[in-house]
């Protein structure tokens, strides 16, 4: 479906190309390794970037250390091109980090997205990785079990699991082979879900479609007319519902830009703000005329951090920082946050 439409480039994708460049740098660095600072030539680079790549740098070297105290010579592989074409036709991935020793095969990953909590558990992209490291290193190591690591710091999200290479294959034969080789030929069934905000096809897509689609039945219900079982039906699909819609929203701008029209639907002006053409002579015709034009107030925590560097900042500040109270939202009973108790509980201490 994705093959010939075209896949645009986002900021967040660029930053996130760009988090990856300075791991791979500090990584290598803190191997022994040469690597040139790729610093100056980043796009996005800032005090919080720097701070998460630190971070993933430990955290990965903590890996090579644990490695080593159960393999003598583990195998250490930054930014590695794993092919797993063995199972699924012509695919493969890249490894940031991957630790190949016998006992244990390790395989990290860096995520800079904020948008979306990645977990290890029967994570498929981590499984796959671990299929192609294992296809092509695994006849050099003594390698029982593979240990995915998902680093996420923006989220303070370290997610980790385990699989036995016997169940990773039984898995990779039974399940992801046959599914890939149905997608490579065209065939199978669409199925719809979370996984759908990264696909180029989102917003054409007819399966994604008639399942947002199927909260239609409830259009003329009341909320308070609904019965509990109802809602919990309901409340699940509601953000991919809002999602999908502006997804085919935003899609049907650019095309009706590009002169595709659509039936009682025309392109026209939106509001837009006035905005200074020079902020610099702005203000000195203000100061001029013996007014102020500043308007100062304190930094916000994340610039502040950003200036700082988080360890200043909790040096100065700590003290100085709390966090309020969340305001109570509904949640899947999967989510790791333990239940929200009533105000009277949550607040007692005030």
């Amino acid at each position: 479906m994705c093959e010939g439409l075209e896949a645009r480039a986002s900021p967040y994708a660029q930053e996130g190309s760009d988090a990856h460049t300075l791991c791979e740098y500090k990584v290598l660095k803190a191997l022994g390794r040469d690597a040139d600072d790729p610093t100056e030539n980043l796009d996005y680079f800032d005090q919080e970037m720097a701070d998460c790549s630190d971070d993933y740098t430990s955290f990965s070297m903590e890996q090579v250390a644990e490695a080593g105290t159960h393999c003598p010579d583990p195998l250490i592989l930054v930014e590695e091109r794993l092919d797993f074409s063995r199972w699924v036709p012509e695919a493969f991935g890249t490894g940031d980090l991957v630790i190949v020793a016998d006992d244990v095969l390790t395989i990290v990953d860096f995520k800079y997205g904020v948008g979306v909590v990645v977990e290890a558990e029967d994570n498929p992209q981590m499984r796959c990785y671990a299929l192609g490291a294992w296809d092509a290193y695994g006849c050099l190591y003594d390698i029982k079990t593979v240990r995915m690591c998902i680093f996420q710091p923006r989220r303070d999200n370290i997610s980790i699991s385990e699989i036995s290479i016997d169940d990773l294959l039984a898995w990779a034969d039974g399940e992801l082979a046959p599914k890939a080789r149905q997608a490579f030929n065209g065939e199978g069934d669409l199925v719809a879900g979370d996984h759908c905000i990264f696909c180029a096809a989102k917003a054409v897509c007819r399966a994604r479609a008639e399942k947002n689609l199927e909260l239609a039945e409830y259009e003329l219900e009341e909320a308070d007319k609904l019965e509990p079982s109802e809602i919990a039906a309901i409340l699940p699909r509601i953000d991919e519902l809002v999602s999908w819609a502006s997804d085919v929203k935003d899609f049907a701008l650019s095309q009706a830009i590009a002169g595709v029209k659509y039936p009682g639907f025309k392109v026209v002006e939106g509001r837009s703000v006035r905005k200074y053409t020079d902020e610099d002579a702005v203000a000195k015709a203000v100061q001029d005329a013996g007014y102020d034009p500043y308007d100062r107030k304190v930094m916000g925590i994340t610039a502040l951090t950003k200036l700082l560097g988080k360890k200043r900042f909790e040096e100065l500040l700590s003290d100085l920082v709390c966090k309020p109270h969340g305001r109570p939202v509904l949640a899947p009973e999967s989510d790791k946050r333990p239940e929200y108790n009533s105000i009277d509980e949550a607040f007692s201490d005030n």
